[in-house]
């Protein structure tokens, strides 16, 4: 946290609107939004550049990809989160919640160890001797088509301030998954599964979810109440998996697969949140809706990042030049995103809140950052 510093001459996007100014950081929070182009001494003077509040990543995968750099080849995590750290300061991305998967298979060959309280214990240890660049929040993803969900989600307790607990379903043949075809491609690249050892795999996925998938949504209901997290669905796919994500307190919706689900999430109050990389693409690499299809018709509020951190930027100015408002387009990956999550210390250039901004210049409408800070701290 740095004392102060004024970042001026920019093009400050405040929550309803753009504006040339300045805003200035004095111990971590925003304590002066000024008007016009003026360069104060000592100021960094921006040139026009925009100054945005700091990105809000609710969900993303990339700690797993730092942890595994391949398939089966483990890697020391203290050094993985602090490369991962550097990766998302560096891409713009001040606030984490870094997803880690709770529930087990034991039984199969594409078998998933426990992992979650250990790299916990090692992330948290890492924040708290201040060797993190930027805020990271822990995200539970709990995947109910497993063996160990609930033993796995009763080792984690407040001390441990976990922000979200989503409910993961992957049973093949729905929600993400309707396509089997995509599973096959998923787990065979990642697994080297043959065809003989996806059938077994999918059967006994099935089987878990038969077993286990009500006991287990339920029960992960109860612990992110006693959490105090945020709930998130996944992959809601019709209008009765929102009816359901609804009573079970869901606060927002992570990448429905239909237009049905994302109407129904709007009708219920949920919010909607698609992943940056469909928006860049064009497409969902699952064969799902189109993200953009999502954003056109007004039922898109929060992007995540998902699998390419450096995505999350980029998908904002994508956003700005399809609705012809950047406003509209930041919240989306700031103030939106913290707000789900239960913070209300950051997210937008505001009096008060964190002083998380990023300065960035956007030549033909790609983005390309010249600093970031984190708390009025230099980090990227």
């Amino acid at each position: 946290m740095a004392d102060s510093v004024c970042l001026a001459n920019a093009q400050l996007v405040l929550p309803d609107r753009v504006q040339r100014g300045a805003v200035e950081i004095t111990q971590g929070v925003i304590t002066a939004l000024a008007e016009g182009d003026a360069v104060p001494p000592g100021a960094v003077d921006c040139g026009g550049d925009y100054v945005l509040p700091g990105l809000v990543e609710l969900h993303t995968d990339n700690l797993e990809r730092h942890i595994e750099p391949r398939p089966e080849v483990g890697w020391p995590h203290l050094p993985a989160l602090i490369a991962h750290d550097a990766e998302l300061a560096s891409t713009g991305i001040t606030t984490v919640f870094d997803a880690l998967r709770v529930g087990s298979i034991h039984n199969s060959k594409s078998g998933y160890k426990p992992y979650a309280r250990r790299l916990a214990d090692e992330l948290l240890r890492a924040r708290a001797d201040g060797m993190f660049k930027i805020s990271h929040f822990i995200h539970l993803r709990a995947e109910v088509c497993s063996e160990t969900l609930l033993e796995e989600l009763a080792a984690f307790g407040a001390d441990d301030r976990i922000g979200i607990v989503s409910l993961m379903d992957h049973t093949p043949g729905q929600r993400q998954f309707r396509d089997v075809s995509a599973l096959r491609t998923y787990v065979s690249k990642k697994r080297g599964m043959t065809e003989a050892e996806f059938v077994e795999h999918m059967a006994n996925l099935i089987e878990l979810q038969q077993l286990y998938g009500a006991k287990h949504e339920a029960g992960a209901v109860v612990e992110a109440a006693r959490l105090g997290a945020a709930l998130a669905s996944h992959d809601d796919t019709t209008a009765d998996h929102v009816a359901t994500s609804k009573a079970n307190g869901v606060q927002f919706a992570e990448f429905p697969t239909t237009v049905e689900a994302a109407e129904a999430c709007r009708a219920e109050g949920i919010a909607v949140m698609m992943g940056a990389p469909n928006i860049i693409r064009g497409g969902s690499h699952s064969g799902n809706v189109s993200a953009l299809e999502l954003a056109e018709a007004g039922l898109l509020d929060i992007v995540s990042s998902d699998y390419v951190p450096s995505a999350l930027l980029l998908s904002t100015f994508r956003l700005a030049e399809l609705w012809q408002d950047l406003p509209r387009a930041v919240a989306c990956v700031s103030r939106n995103a913290a707000l789900a999550a239960k913070l209300s210390d950051r997210g937008a250039l505001e009096l008060g809140l964190r002083g998380d901004v990023l300065r960035v210049r956007a030549p033909e409408g790609t983005p390309l950052i010249r600093g970031v800070w984190s708390r009025g701290a230099r980090v990227g």
